[in-house]
């Protein structure tokens, strides 16, 4: 590795450690937990994703869309149950990258792929307005002109100082910068420390002291599988955004099984579960963090504060690392999307918008699987409505249909309609040469159009099927010759 991709790897990684820290210790706090599980957490997870996971550059760590699935299992059963959940989804995980099934992030739409983008990018500038608030009264006067002057000094320092010179991370000098001027100063303004003391010693490698029973697994299952689910779906979603910005190629399969690995690892250690981050991702690679050192740096580093370094890492101004997040936030946005609204199809835009706002108001999960939804019944409707039939008579009196298009569950009714058995001559062929079989509502339509032909009187012949279709028929015995 060349001198210079090692020192933009290391920047990278100790700027986005700045970014993880409080957003650790928040999540943490959100669950119910330690902060201390949180940074552990994003420790370990960080370290061993970036070291052998399919994706150089992700950062990943204790994210709150994990955070808020467990927060009723931490609540109900204590922390205990928390990390044997921990330790079984860290096991789907894996099954999920042995099993391959990293290729149905394929299935998720552009336009869902952009909603997700916008609304995660609101949530986080919206997190960040809790820290212009003591207990649940907002900051007036005094201390919120000091918080708001910080934070724009800080994101006009991130916007700026790339004009001048691109060898350090704005963000890290920033940070530094903003943090010095407190410090100096003696500014009054709420720190780090104010959250939380994140001094601790290193994990200690236990079992969750849980009964090893089905009792247990029963409590446990429900909160794993939406944990593994929650958590891969936003990995394999940023990974997809990674290799955008970065135009190169990433391994969905070896990246969920290094996270589940990752989030095992975190179990035994103490740590919360954890996926991949998507505002501490933009920082890393806006930063210049493309190789494995950055989020092992990272992680490194996070372990860093806890065992050494903590009276220097409470005194870092909150209003630094809330500036920075808002300018993830602004660069995670996709504002290109709002350019072609008036361009695109209604239904695409029907799709971002509403991702979008569910992304916002409910979950990641729930906005992707809607958006989804809306996806796969605008393609069903669209498939539907271009299938059409093309008939002509031949010279012995008989009719010829060709269909074009795709027979499925949502066109058989559009299909049984192409024909008029009581009006056609005896003698009937059904060309199939440009018509696909998807599923057994295609079947049933053939089956119901051959009954239709027998009852008229009349013969219904089926030629040009591909071997694809002759197999479907087949192995639901309906005859086409």
């Amino acid at each position: 590795m060349k001198p210079a991709r090692i020192r933009a790897d290391v920047l990278a990684g100790l700027t986005t450690s700045f970014a993880l820290v409080p957003e650790c210790i928040a999540f943490a706090l959100v669950a119910h937990l330690n902060p201390l599980m949180g940074l552990y957490g994003a420790f370990i997870i960080c370290t061993l994703t970036a070291l052998f996971g399919g994706r150089p550059g992700m950062i990943s760590g204790a994210a709150g869309s994990m955070a808020v699935v467990i927060v009723a299992l931490v609540v109900q059963q204590g922390v205990q149950y928390l990390l044997a959940t921990v330790l079984l989804g860290g096991l789907i995980m894996i099954l999920f990258g042995v099993l391959r099934l990293g290729k149905l992030v394929r299935m998720v739409p552009y336009s869902v792929m952009l909603g997700f983008v916008n609304g995660l990018a609101i949530v986080i500038a919206m997190a960040q307005l809790e820290h212009f608030k003591v207990g649940d009264a907002w900051l007036t006067g005094q201390p919120l002109y000091l918080m708001m002057g910080l934070v724009a000094l800080t994101m006009a320092i991130v916007y700026l100082l790339p004009r001048l010179t691109k060898a350090i991370p704005p963000a890290l000098i920033a940070i530094l910068g903003v943090g010095l001027l407190v410090y100096l100063l003696d500014l009054p303004t709420h720190t780090l420390g104010d959250m939380a003391h994140i001094a601790g010693g290193l994990p200690s490698l236990a079992l969750p002291e849980v009964p090893w029973d089905l009792e247990t697994l029963r409590i446990i299952a429900p909160y794993a599988i939406l944990m593994a689910l929650v958590g891969l779906l936003e990995t394999l979603l940023t990974l997809n955004l990674t290799d955008e910005i970065t135009e190169s190629r990433g391994f969905p399969d070896r990246e969920c099984v290094a996270l589940g690995v990752a989030n095992m690892a975190s179990g035994v250690c103490g740590g919360m579960g954890g996926c991949a981050m998507i505002g501490q991702t933009v920082i890393n690679l806006s930063s210049g963090g493309r190789g494995r050192l950055s989020g092992v740096v990272a992680g490194l580093m996070i372990l860093m504060f806890v065992l050494f370094l903590s009276p220097l890492i409470e005194e870092i101004p909150l209003a630094a690392l809330v500036g920075v997040m808002f300018v993830v936030a602004q660069q995670t946005f996709a504002w290109a999307s709002l350019r072609v609204l008036h361009k695109v199809p209604v239904n695409d835009v029907l799709a971002i918008i509403a991702v979008t706002i569910v992304t916002v108001l409910t979950d990641l999960a729930t906005a992707v699987m809607f958006g989804i939804v809306i996806a796969a019944l605008n393609f069903a409707w669209q498939q539907a409505r271009e299938l059409y039939a093309d008939t002509h008579l031949e010279t012995d009196g008989s009719k010829v249909y060709t269909l074009h298009g795709t027979l499925f569950f949502a066109s058989t009714t559009r299909f049984l309609n192409q024909f008029n058995p009581a009006e056609d001559p005896a003698q009937v062929t059904l060309d199939c040469q440009h018509l696909s079989f998807v599923d057994y509502s295609a079947v049933s339509a053939l089956q119901t159009l051959r009954e239709r032909y027998t009852k008229a009187g009349k013969h219904l012949r089926v030629v040009h099927l591909s071997n694809r279709c002759k197999q479907l028929l087949k192995r639901t015995d309906v005859q086409h010759g």
